[in-house]
């Protein structure tokens, strides 16, 4: 069995992936159901309702592309920084699924307009910054809250905190790098605690993430992303969000993954590791690309 082949072992597996309506939320939501996972895909986008991003994708559209390659796509339309969605939402998926939650993935964002680049922090408004950390850390510690039990009772569990960067190194944004470092953190004290219990624990990074929202920034769309390289040379390292999509599905497929609980990784080194490649078959490094560019890697 190849590298390639041993993605479709999530067979069964079931998986939440909050904040899964676009970028790499949506990213690994597909490629978990690529890899037979049944994934319920959660957000605040839904048809007809869009958050105050006010963006077009939707959760449903992201459940749809699930079942479409493989897996079985669910959505549940949730605010994640209500704890009584998110609650609900977790006993929907154990009255639905006997109790069974294999892999919970943290991926809540929602700081877009949030962060004022090259402003002081004493200059940014105050409501943004609060903000963004109710929505990038408060939901995460709130999903993680009603999740976890899930795990304990049956032994055995992943979550995946999905951030930006996996070093405690400063973002060129105070609020940004708390809203970013916080979920590493995170990540190292949920699985201290919750290793007697045998659930597992990381942090995943992407690299320069070709998402929705940076194809438009640059008036490109996925068919001819290289044109961006004009605008931004650094760009011609960009990843899909299907690339950090099978890094998570690899942690996922992997019986020794424990081995990692309380560590921050990153998709370039999990290619390197599993031997998967992007969606164009291509295997972008960001962290060798950062090195010979002189770039810092965080």
């Amino acid at each position: 069995m190849n590298k390639q082949e041993e993605l479709k072992s999530l067979q069964g597996k079931i998986a939440v992936v909050a904040g899964a309506t676009r970028g790499a939320g949506r990213g690994i939501a597909v490629m978990l159901g690529e890899a037979g996972a049944t994934v319920y895909c959660t957000g605040r986008s839904v048809r007809g309702e869009a958050s105050d991003l006010g963006r077009t994708e939707t959760i449903e559209e992201t459940a749809e592309m699930v079942t479409a390659h493989g897996g079985v796509g669910i959505s549940v339309r949730t605010d994640h920084t209500s704890p009584e969605q998110v609650e609900a939402l977790f006993e929907r998926v154990k009255q639905e699924q006997d109790g069974r939650l294999d892999i919970l993935v943290n991926d809540i964002w929602g700081g877009e307009r949030l962060t004022h680049w090259g402003t002081p922090f004493w200059e940014q408004p105050l409501s943004d910054a609060l903000l963004m950390q109710e929505r990038a850390v408060k939901t995460h510690l709130i999903t993680s809250y009603y999740a976890a039990p899930l795990m304990v009772k049956r032994g055995t569990g992943l979550i995946i905190e999905i951030t930006d960067g996996s070093t405690y190194s400063y973002r060129d944004n105070l609020y940004y790098s708390l809203a970013k470092i916080a979920p590493i953190h995170l990540a190292t004290g949920m699985a201290e605690e919750l290793r007697p219990h045998h659930v597992t624990v990381v942090a995943v990074t992407p690299g320069f993430l070709r998402s929705e929202q940076m194809l438009e920034h640059f008036g490109v769309e996925e068919h001819n992303w290289r044109d961006a390289i004009v605008q931004e040379p650094h760009y011609s390292e960009s990843e899909t969000p299907y690339f950090v999509g099978r890094a998570v599905a690899a942690l996922a497929a992997d019986p020794k993954v424990s081995e990692k609980s309380g560590q921050a990784l990153t998709s370039w080194d999990l290619s390197d590791e599993y031997g998967f490649t992007d969606i164009d078959g291509r295997r972008p490094h960001w962290g060798n690309y950062a090195r010979e560019q002189g770039l810092p890697v965080r």
